[in-house]
């Protein structure tokens, strides 16, 4: 008896020692990709921050008309630091972080590339690294070839794509985004994930169109259309998805977030056209225009982001129709086999 339970004992010890190493080594392996991931998400809001200060900086080059200040490119003046003295230093300070946004991209889309990300936030990291070399190719010509006003009106478009693109980014690499969520269904009509991507492209012709009005290519009218459109667009988007999703907390706040950027932007809108009729009669740029021309460029880009982000969770959350239809003839099939 001794014998036979000394001789059962050895292989149940050494199971649960290899069991208990196995468990080990694969909890360290998962915080050490959990730490991966939050590294990468991390330096994704990184990049998003930095790129709303080249908007402030892209904005301070407009608005105090230093577009023209540099003629050459990608030196100034044949240096690699130039006299920062008038419109030179805004135009400086510009490319400056530019460079430091190209470069950031650069390494988000590398470390994507070789995380363990599930989704699509590879083919999108490169997506923004495609877009931040259109936009460097695109200032180049803005100096070099002249047509400033349509050359600059497609470098502030490029500019807000770019931008919505790393803040996208910074959602793809989430730990909420990674993780198995529970789907919703949308019975009503239009469905919210539609209506939330329609919004989206809307908010965004409407900074093309005020882009335009900025540089001069188009006049204000398009601008004030493009406003009461979104309007309408933003009112019934928060409807809907207040109406059918309320008790989502995750698309709840999103809508908050998106009343209140939009609500500043709107103000700040007023402001501004305030701003631009006074500053026609001043020689030259004054403070207060310039401090309310960026807020208004910059709030525009963040209504943006608070509508792609918006449209992010609703897709991520609900259910496509086809997804509900195939499973709806699955469960009919299923149905009609039982009573047969």
């Amino acid at each position: 008896m001794r014998c036979w339970s000394g001789a059962s004992s050895a292989p149940a010890d050494v199971f649960f020692r290899k069991l208990a190493f196995r468990l080990a080594i694969g909890t360290k392996w998962n915080l050490a990709e959990n730490s991966s991931t939050r590294g990468i998400h991390n330096f994704a809001i990184l990049t998003a921050c930095s790129t709303i200060l080249l908007l402030v900086a892209g904005a301070l080059v407009t608005s105090n008309d230093a577009a023209d200040s540099v003629p050459d490119w990608p030196l100034a003046y044949g240096r690699i630091i130039p006299p920062l003295i008038g419109g030179i230093r805004y135009e400086f300070a510009h490319r400056v972080v530019a460079g430091l946004v190209a470069v950031l991209t650069v390494v988000l889309a590398i470390w994507i590339s070789f995380s363990k990300l599930r989704g699509s936030a590879r083919r999108w990291a490169w997506i923004a690294f495609a877009l931040v070399v259109a936009q460097a190719l695109l200032g180049a010509a803005r100096v070099l070839l002249g047509h400033a006003a349509f050359v600059a009106t497609i470098h502030a478009t490029v500019a807000q794509i770019f931008f919505i693109t790393v803040i996208s980014l910074t959602m793809f690499t989430s730990g909420w985004w990674q993780r198995d969520l529970p789907q919703l269904d949308d019975t009503g009509s239009p469905k919210l994930r539609s209506l939330s991507v329609w919004l989206t492209a809307v908010i965004l012709v409407q900074l093309v169109l005020g882009a335009g009005f900025r540089h001069g290519a188009l006049g204000i009218l398009p601008h004030l259309i493009g406003f009461l459109v979104v309007t309408c667009m933003v009112i019934w988007t928060a409807r809907i998805a207040n109406k059918r999703f309320g008790n989502v907390g995750d698309i709840r706040r999103w809508v908050v977030i998106l009343h209140s950027t939009y609500g500043t932007q709107v103000i700040l809108g007023f402001l501004a056209y305030w701003a631009v009729s006074q500053a026609r009669l001043a020689a030259q740029p004054v403070l207060l225009y310039t401090v309310i021309e960026v807020a208004h460029v910059v709030m525009g880009a963040l209504v943006l982001a608070s509508g792609a982000l918006l449209a992010l969770t609703c897709n991520r959350l609900i259910r496509s129709a086809d997804a509900v239809s195939v499973e709806s003839r699955t469960t009919r099939s299923q149905a009609q086999g039982s009573r047969a």
